[in-house]
């Protein structure tokens, strides 16, 4: 029992000289605790100080790791597509976004036409943003 909290009156002819929240020892009398010793509360305890350069790396790590999975990746894929675009040329197969299949007749500006049936000499024009594979060139790689 070494901390003894003690409720009295002030007129109490036993009652300590000054009531307070402080550890007292046998005798009544208040004692002190040093901030190191085992009996410190944790008010007692003395603030933590570290480099403010330590402590906000964690949230620098979680913006470069965003950095590379939300904006360079699709800016490396919107560079492939417009690299795609851009060497279309005649009689290459190509894959639209829709899953047709067909060669390129013509190149006109943001239209591309493609010949979808050999059969029936069926021609379609779609949007360049609507090709998503160029066959032609995916053999030559």
């Amino acid at each position: 029992m070494d901390n003894v909290l003690i409720l009295a009156q002030t007129g109490a002819p036993d009652a300590p000289a000054r009531i307070g929240s402080e550890p007292v020892d046998g005798n009544g009398q208040a004692t002190t605790v040093a901030p190191g010793s085992p009996n410190a509360g944790p008010q007692d305890a003395a603030p933590r100080t570290g480099s403010p350069w330590m402590q906000m790396l964690p949230l620098i790590l979680i913006f470069v790791v965003m950095y590379f999975l939300l904006l360079r990746g699709p800016r490396r894929q919107q560079q492939q597509q417009k690299q795609i675009i851009q060497s279309l040329k005649k009689n290459d197969r190509v894959r639209t976004i829709g899953g047709i299949y067909g060669t390129v007749m013509d190149v006109k500006g943001d239209e591309v036409v493609l010949k979808v049936d050999e059969a029936t000499n069926t021609k379609i024009r779609v949007s360049t943003s609507a090709i998503s594979k160029n066959l032609a060139q995916e053999g030559k790689e």
